[in-house]
């Protein structure tokens, strides 16, 4: 209880004497706030642009596999049976074969465009995409088996040719080739439907059965499988899987073939945007430094002005010990002030480019008490040696001095 009472006592002098200087206090505690103002502002943006990027590319590949299979002279592509092969596989819940291809010219009735984008897949795709699309229906195994002259269209595609309209059963010809519409995926601004419609021309993109697509590109070449993983805890496994098949299928030859895995791609970006916040921090914390060094000069100025005071309380019987635990006290609530002050700034500052950005404001609680920590840090490191020198005054030479 003693003790305590002497901490209360030495913090109660310590905050009397800074209120007694208030503008040599906000100069002082300046460097400390512009500091942590920059890191807890730097730290919870570059998190929340993070984490938004990241959600998004989780959302559209994660749990997917991409498959690209050129082949060799020999074997140019994979075959019906190659990818039954994949299916079987465990873990698999579904493939959909990519073939892309451009129709030069769209038309219905007297409504022309002279580019869409047209993606051959199979009933797979949006059965693992179900919220695609928005109005009609999706292909299906049907669909796929008769090689059936469907599409599934695009808002953009819809505007131009169907503007105001209900495109559903109406015909569309694409590259002089007539398809009957069934289906319209909605307009979304997120990336998962950027990335789904990546390729297409700003005039639109349509999705047609792949084997429609074989037939009409007049190709059985599949260079491009889209896998969807059951399991995502088991992607790596699956991802060997798929590699033995095709080193097995293009005559054990490995470098005619890539299975990408989006969950490494995110791994690589996780790793790359911490390095970045811990760097931004790190140049961020330079501002404390210097706010560290002005305590320090403050308080090494407040110890000759206050040479009179430390030696008479020293003639009172105050020890070197309670001397400079006054001092270091003072350094220590003028370090916590500044960095309290800073943290509210840098989260408004946050919640406001957040804001701007439309992007979610997250609250970082290891921001924050990085901000805190640096600062009492600072005010205990830079207010030591003030503090043992005010401890180490003769109280018979502070006394004489003027």
């Amino acid at each position: 209880m003693h003790s305590f009472g002497i901490i209360r006592q030495s913090i109660a002098l310590s905050w009397q004497n800074i209120k007694g200087n208030k503008m040599r206090t906000f100069l002082t505690t300046l460097g400390i706030i512009i500091g942590v103002t920059a890191v807890i502002s730097l730290i919870t943006i570059v998190d929340g642009v993070i984490n938004t990027v990241m959600s998004e590319f989780s959302s559209l590949g994660a749990g997917t596999l991409s498959v690209t299979a050129y082949g060799t002279p020999l074997k140019q592509g994979l075959t019906e049976s190659d990818l039954e092969e994949i299916l079987a596989l465990d873990n698999v819940a579904g493939a959909t074969p990519q073939i892309s291809t451009t129709a030069s010219g769209a038309r219905r009735g007297a409504d022309m465009v002279e580019s869409v984008s047209i993606k051959g897949i199979s009933e797979d795709y949006y059965e693992n995409n179900p919220t695609l699309v928005t109005l009609g229906r999706p292909l299906t195994t049907i669909d796929i088996e008769n090689e059936s002259y469907v599409c599934v269209i695009d808002q953009d595609l819809a505007d131009n040719l169907f503007p105001g309209q209900n495109p559903i059963g109406e015909t569309v010809l694409l590259g002089g080739i007539s398809y009957t519409v069934i289906g319209l995926e909605g307009e979304s601004d997120d990336l998962m439907a950027a990335m789904s419609a990546s390729g297409s021309s700003s005039d639109g993109g349509a999705k047609i059965p792949y084997t429609t697509a074989k037939k009409v590109t007049g190709t059985d070449k599949i260079t491009s499988v889209e896998v969807y993983v059951a399991d995502t805890n088991r992607t790596e496994q699956l991802q060997e899987e798929i590699e033995g098949v095709l080193y097995k299928a293009f005559n054990q030859r490995d470098d005619v073939y890539y299975v990408f895995s989006m969950d490494s791609l995110l791994e690589t970006m996780d790793t790359m945007m911490s390095t970045l916040t811990y760097m931004l921090a790190g140049i961020a914390s330079i501002a404390l430094l210097v706010g560290g060094i002005g305590i320090m000069n403050m308080m090494l100025v407040s110890v000759t002005e206050r040479t009179k005071e430390i030696g008479l309380r020293k003639a009172m019987g105050a020890t070197p010990g309670r001397i400079q635990l006054q001092f270091l006290l003072e350094s220590l609530v003028l370090s916590l002030l500044g960095g309290i002050l800073g943290v509210i700034l840098g989260l408004l500052i946050s919640l406001l480019v957040m804001t701007l950005l439309e992007a979610p404001f997250v609250f970082s609680g290891s921001a924050v008490a990085l901000g805190v920590g640096f600062s009492t840090a600072v005010g205990l490191i830079f207010g030591w040696a003030p503090a043992k020198k005010a401890s180490q005054l003769s109280p018979i030479d502070a006394l004489r001095s003027e």
